[in-house]
């Protein structure tokens, strides 16, 4: 399917921003051509230069770690700016729609609102899978992209690959799949399946298990012609360069990434054993990412209780079909059994009452 019957108009006929540095990607030469302070910077370090406009080093370095062309790869501020991006180049504001599954990531639809959109939703199964039929014949013609977070965040499992497959097969808009936490199950990427479905749009990111949140930087993987798209309406700088370099270097380190994954299953294992034995838990959901999704019996209660007690988690129970529950993060060690503690003081200060 040609992709460009797909855009707005006015984004199919964009000119985009002429960087200052399109013309010439080399890092030797006299630059007088984006006025720039040539006499350096207030800091240690030079950053008086603009960033590389298109990450072409680094793209290349995460197209080799991931098996993919540097042309389908987009970078952007977190996962969320291509997000927005995909709304804005394809959908018109008060006329299209996007379709999400809730419980799912609250981006889509705030992105959605931002930019004018409408928001379909099909609710989640009971298991947490998709409802493929409802979704099938809640698409119009004026749904141009359905938003799947697989694994699912906040439940925490990966989505029925067949329900999606059934998804791409009848719907002629985009469909991005969300893979933030998938290095928690690398087994499971959709990044093996772009050149069947060209339609499609993966998204990753380095702020989970790269551990790399502060630099915020987000992958977006598609089709040449879908990554050009994104290319050419993204600010032309949007990759700063101190996050450039310092995820460039980090790349080197997956073997350290791999192992601090293979540390996370393990304590969420224990971590998940060891709330389903306090009494105020009623459920520990599974999970194939970093994170558990743990119903209570009050879970406002126990969450303002953590609260008190300096401990962050993330209540989830205004969520459809994730009454009761908070979203629990796996620590460190230390972290994990100071959780405990405080949850097991609780419940059996609950006890007394």
């Amino acid at each position: 399917m040609d992709i460009t019957k797909l855009l707005r108009p006015h984004i199919l006929h964009l000119k985009p921003y002429a960087s200052a540095r399109d013309e010439y990607s080399g890092t030797e030469g006299v630059f007088l051509d984006a006025n720039e302070n040539p006499w350096g910077s207030i800091t240690k370090e030079a950053y008086n230069r603009y960033p590389a406009p298109h990450q072409k080093h680094l793209k290349e370095k995460i197209a080799a770690i991931k098996q993919v062309a540097a042309s389908q790869i987009f970078l952007g501020n977190g996962s969320d700016e291509a997000i927005d991006l995909l709304i804005r180049a394809f959908c018109e504001p008060k006329q299209d729609h996007i379709l999400i599954m809730p419980p799912t990531y609250g981006m889509y639809e705030v992105s959605a609102h931002i930019n004018g959109i409408a928001v379909q939703k099909v609710p989640l199964a009971a298991d947490f899978q998709i409802n493929t039929e409802e979704v099938l014949e809640t698409i119009t013609p004026h749904t141009k992209v359905i938003f799947i977070c697989s694994p699912n965040n906040p439940t925490g499992n990966l989505l029925s690959v067949t329900a999606i497959e059934t998804i791409l097969a009848n719907f002629q808009g985009i469909i991005v799949i969300d893979e933030a936490y998938i290095d928690y199950r690398s087994d499971a990427s959709w990044l093996t399946r772009l050149e069947a479905f060209p339609l499609l749009v993966v998204l990753q990111t380095f702020s989970k298990a790269w551990g790399l949140a502060a630099l915020r930087l987000g992958m977006a993987f598609g089709s040449e012609d879908l990554i050009h798209i994104l290319n050419k309406i993204k600010p032309p700088y949007n990759i700063n360069e101190v996050t450039q370099r310092l995820v460039t270097e980090g790349l080197v380190n997956e073997a350290a990434m791999r192992s601090m994954v293979k540390d996370t299953l393990q304590l969420r294992e224990g971590l998940a054993l060891s709330l389903d034995e306090i009494p105020i838990v009623e459920k520990v959901y599974p999970s194939e990412t970093n994170f558990l999704l743990v119903k209570f019996k009050s879970a406002a209660t126990v969450f303002q209780y953590l609260l008190e007690e300096k401990i962050i988690v993330r209540n989830r129970s205004q969520v459809v079909l994730c009454e009761n529950c908070l979203r629990i993060t796996v620590g460190t060690p230390s972290e994990n059994k100071q959780l405990l503690v405080a949850l097991e003081k609780f419940s059996e200060r609950q006890d007394r009452e």
